[in-house]
């Protein structure tokens, strides 16, 4: 079943059975079947938790997970699709990055407020989309304020020029003509507007300058900097600047839609939305978490390894976050750990974060089957991404199926020599085939082009030969 599909949109996120919900991540990711039963479960025992009673419903803590596998076999499109799938606020973040010189210690919680505020325009965008059309009726509104005079003087609206009869508005805002009707000048005009017809004409409009003062403050902790953006600091003790802008029709539509649907919108109400949604379906993804893993009998970098684990425990464990929205509890919030755990293994990380991670999946190396997938089967393989891109310089291309099976086997091969950079390397293989048609695309006459087996060959069998070489190229 597509994500697009009717059923699965009516019933979008963790209403989804687990069963619906591999469906909906095969449409874009190929094979790690165990991973995407793994996540469909701990997505669909959110909703589960949430039909139980309310004193029973805060003790059940998510299954915490831990992906294991080398880089690109879709660790992150997993994680990042499921978010997509139940409209929930994800975050992905480089456990590594907290070992970093002058980082050690610094802020873990950092990661909870970033969550946050992707809450908020998550939501946000879903407020904004209730109210668009009212906005836009609005803001068409404010435009043929400024239209009516220009156009009327231009060509006055009589019946002379309109020997079609006169028009009525029906209830789905469509002008339709009607010799009985009564001629309505300003609907005429909203239904011209709407056609495009001002698109290319010049109005002045009055806009809110939504740029604020940012400033940079120290934090205090290891004398480091941090921007503080003043307009959300001061909210509207500064008020805010209006600015007169001469644009085209079709721009200023869009500019005054927007602002007029921040009008009609309540950021309180969209603020403690996403507070509730952010502590209840966020997802924050760890990736890299096999960098922060070591004994205590290794050499003394570990020391910081160990230190984060311990800044990250609280967080996973549930703790309350202070942000400048509010106080996020974490108690809820579902935890994907990530790693390729090569050097190290999860039994590796301290006791107590091991216990915060109870499910562990295995994501299996790439295959020259599954590359071959890769470039087909998703809905954004990367031979449709080529055709469509090849389509807008008015250049139909097609693959021969030798041609997908030699792109796969070469892929596959420099895995197997070089880097096993899984699916990725299949973006480099595929850029190398197409440098000579993107680059002459705009200067060809023919209107059609297939890829095949010799060509890609004749594209690559030379990198391919070069050991050396390849390793720069590919």
């Amino acid at each position: 079943m597509a994500p697009g599909s009717d059923s699965t949109t009516e019933r979008q996120g963790a209403e989804l059975t687990p069963r619906e919900i591999v469906s909906a991540l095969d449409n874009y990711i190929v094979g790690q079947h165990e991973a995407k039963r793994a996540v469909a479960i701990a997505l669909r025992n959110r909703w589960r938790r949430r039909q139980l009673d309310e004193d029973l419903r805060d003790e059940v803590m998510p299954k915490n997970i831990i992906m294991i596998g080398p880089t690109g076999v879709g660790k992150t499109e997993v994680a990042r699709r499921l978010a997509n799938l139940a409209r929930a606020p994800f975050l992905k973040v480089e456990a590594s990055k907290f070992t970093e010189v002058g980082y050690v210690g610094r802020d873990v919680e950092s990661m909870v407020r970033d969550l946050l505020e992707l809450g908020i325009s998550l939501v946000k965008a879903e407020h904004e989309k209730r109210v668009e059309e009212r906005a836009r009726e609005v803001a068409e509104d404010r435009i043929l304020d400024k239209l009516e005079p220009r156009v009327t003087e231009r060509a006055p609206l009589d019946d002379s020029h309109n020997d079609k009869g006169t028009f009525i508005v029906g209830d789905d805002g469509i002008v339709e003509s009607s010799d009985d009707a009564p001629k309505d000048h300003r609907e005429l005009l909203r239904h011209r507007l709407r056609n495009g017809e001002f698109d290319e004409e010049y109005v002045e409009v009055e806009l809110t300058d939504s740029r604020n003062p940012v400033v940079e403050v120290f934090s205090g902790q290891q004398g480091m900097m941090d921007e503080m953006d003043l307009g959300s600091v001061f909210g509207d003790i500064f008020p805010k600047q209006r600015k007169q802008k001469r644009i085209r029709v079709k721009e200023a539509l869009q500019a005054l839609t927007k602002e007029e649907a921040n009008r009609l919108i309540d950021m309180d109400q969209i603020t403690q939305e996403a507070l509730k949604r952010t502590q209840e379906s966020g997802i924050i993804f760890l990736d890299e978490v096999d960098k922060i893993a070591g004994r205590d009998t290794k050499q003394s970098v570990d020391v910081s390894r160990q230190g984060v684990q311990r800044d990250l425990l609280p967080i996973v464990e549930g703790s309350s976050v202070t942000t400048k929205h509010g106080v996020v509890k974490t108690d809820h919030i579902l935890f994907i750990a990530a790693g390729a755990f090569h050097q190290s293994k999860p039994s590796d990380l301290i006791p107590e974060l091991q216990g915060r991670f109870p499910i562990r999946v295995e994501l299996k190396s790439l295959t020259e089957r599954d590359f071959q997938r890769i470039l087909t089967e998703p809905q954004n393989s990367l031979t449709r991404q080529y055709i469509e891109l090849m389509r807008t310089e008015g250049i139909e291309v097609g693959f021969d199926d030798d041609a997908i099976e030699t792109l796969a086997e070469m892929a596959f091969r420099v895995n197997d020599t070089l880097e096993n950079i899984g699916a990725r390397r299949l973006h480099t293989i595929m850029e190398k085939v197409f440098e000579a048609l993107s680059f002459d695309a705009p200067d060809r006459d023919d209107e059609t082009f297939t890829v095949s087996a010799d060509y890609v060959r004749d594209r690559l069998e030379g990198i391919l030969e070069d050991e050396d070489l390849s390793r720069y190229i590919l």
